[in-house]
Parts: C-alpha cells; sequence; structure tokens
C-alpha cells in the first residue's frame, strides 16, 4: 500500500509502498511476512551477546555496539578501545573496509592521508563487540560470522525470544554478519520488551545505554541520534532498505519497511505513526529540492 507521497512544486511526483506494525495503534499493510530488519536487529543482536557473557569495560559502548555509528573520531576510538579491552587488534574485525559516513569526519580523514579502513566501517562496533563476546568465552575468533558459530547461535536464540516468533530466513548482512528475518510485528515487539525490561537486565541495559548516548549509535544530525536525544524514553534504530523501529515504553512500537528500500520516505512515516500514538517528536524533514532550494517534500499518506 502507498504509505509516503514525494511532492514537488504541489505535484505529486513519486510514490513509497511499505508496511508499517505498531503496537498501541493500527498497523498497516502486510505486518507478518518476515523481512531482513537489516541494522534495526543490532540491539537484539547485542543482547544476545549479553547472555552469552559479554562484559563491557564500560556500559557505554552497548550503544555503539548495537548502533551504526557515522564513522567520527569519539565513534573510531571507542571501537578500538572495545578491541583492546579483549586483548584484540583491529586486524580482528571481518567487516569490509569503508570510509567514515559523517561528510566532516570523512573530508577530515581523507585530508589526512587515510584511506578505507574496517574500523571506520559503521558496523564496526557490532563486530568489535562479537569479537570481545568470544574471547570472554573462548570461542574461535576467525570463524565468528559463520551462522554455526557458538556466538551467531546464542543471538539467533536471543533475536528469536525477543521477537516471540521463529527466525525464518538467515542472510548475509552488508557487514558480513548474519541477518535474521522477522516479520515487522515481532521486530515492533522485540523493541518494546527492550524498552520495558526489568532494570538491570540485558535488554533494558542495551535501551538504557543507547537512549543515554545516542550519539553513539549513529551520529552528529542522524535520525536515530535525534529522535532519541528529543523524546524522554524512545529507543530507535534505523536498518537499510527503508527499514527501522522504535519503542516508547508503556505508549506503544513501530516497525516499518518501505517496500522499494528507498531511505528518504522511512523518518517522515515514522514520524506520523509516533504523533498517531501521542508522542510528541522533533521536526525532522525530507526536503525536495528544486535549484538548490526547498520545493516540497516526502510526506506520509495516512
Amino acid at each position: 500500500m502507498i504509505i509516503a507521497e514525494v511532492v514537488r512544486s504541489g505535484f505529486v511526483e513519486s510514490v513509497h509502498h511499505g508496511s508499517v506494525a505498531v503496537l498501541g495503534g493500527a498497523s498497516r499493510g502486510d505486518v507478518t511476512t518476515p523481512i531482513f530488519p537489516r541494522s534495526s536487529n543490532k540491539p537484539l543482536q547485542t543482547v544476545g551477546m549479553l547472555r552469552a557473557g559479554l562484559v563491557p569495560r564500560d556500559d557505554a559502548d552497548l550503544a555503539l555496539i548495537s548502533g551504526s555509528h557515522f564513522g567520527e573520531p569519539f565513534h573510531v576510538r571507542r571501537v578500538r578501545e572495545i578491541l583492546a579491552g579483549a586483548g584484540l587488534e583491529v586486524g580482528a574485525l571481518r567487516c569490509p573496509t569503508s570510509l567514515p559516513l559523517a561528510e566532516d569526519a570523512r573530508d577530515d580523514w581523507l585530508r589526512a592521508g587515510g584511506g578505507p579502513e574496517r574500523v571506520l566501517m559503521n558496523c564496526s562496533g557490532k563486530h568489535a563487540g562479537m569479537l570481545a563476546t568470544c574471547v570472554a568465552n573462548d570461542w574461535p575468533l576467525e570463524t565468528y560470522l559463520d551462522p554455526a558459530h557458538p556466538l551467531q547461535v546464542a543471538i539467533a536464540d536471543a533475536v528469536a525470544e525477543l521477537a516471540g516468533e521463529k527466525i525464518t530466513a538467515v542472510g548475509v548482512d552488508g557487514c558480513g554478519a548474519p541477518v535474521l528475518a522477522l516479520s515487522l510485528t515481532g521486530l515492533a515487539r522485540s523493541f518494546q520488551r527492550l524498552v520495558e525490561a526489568e532494570p538491570g537486565s540485558p535488554e533494558r541495559r542495551v535501551a538504557d545505554e543507547m537512549r543515554a548516548r545516542p550519539e553513539l549509535v549513529a551520529g552528529t544530525g542522524a535520525d536515530d541520534t535525534v529522535l532519541m536525544a528529543g523524546v524522554p524514553g524512545l529507543l530507535a534504530k534505523g536498518g537499510a532498505e527503508g527499514v527501522v523501529a522504535v519503542a516508547v515504553p508503556h505508549v506503544g512500537a513501530v516497525a516499518l519497511k518501505i517496500d522499494d528500500g528507498g531511505m528518504r520516505a522511512r523518518t517522515p512515516v515514522l514520524l506520523d505513526e509516533l504523533r498517531k500514538l501521542g508522542v510528541s517528536v522533533p521536526l525532522i524533514e525530507e526536503l525536495v529540492l528544486g535549484g538548490g532550494e526547498p520545493v516540497g517534500q516526502v510526506r506520509p499518506v495516512r
């Protein structure tokens, strides 16, 4: 179903189809067929690491491990510290090489003569957490991305339990780690469980650290960071291919996917759904430009 439209100069130029699962409100579209939540799975994967024995040197590391960082200096420094705390070098990472996502950080890095590195990749925090979990259990490091590895089995068990449904497919995510298929309803359910878990539990520790340090989850000016900084108690984590999941304790949870994978429609639809739940959200606009000036926007279709 159409859930967003792109308006240029008052004319509807394009539309995006998708589905939205809402706990505490009205869902739309297909919310029971499994999708790959991509990086929206990360908080659930971190819970799996904690349950498997991860002992972070600093609980704030849980926010970075659960995040898709922008490669700003404070992100990269913390990834290195997580690895060093486990007695590892950055060469242990098996994620692809990349440049920082943040434009300023990327420009600074390139001006200094740097090139793509694994530690700069936006999933390097998750990979560092996975490696630290392996060290804590004396599990093999070289094969930590194999779905049959004890680490990935433990993570998959946690994700399925949190979602309240079976994992129906396992793929390879952009970073090389397993990506686990869930329905949008299961994804929303898992986020609600994180924010409403008992204080001190693995679920609540992940949610609390992400909300306390939203800049570690994404980066300066990123939608996830702005939302968590602007809405008390809100937990948010976006994923590639037009996926995002949020939860507000004792209010509800939203998980959505834009069918064509377009990222521009994701936040306008999400904000509209949160407003329907009575949540006061910051203004984040997806503008349409003409001649370098705003001439329209991407807006939700109710």
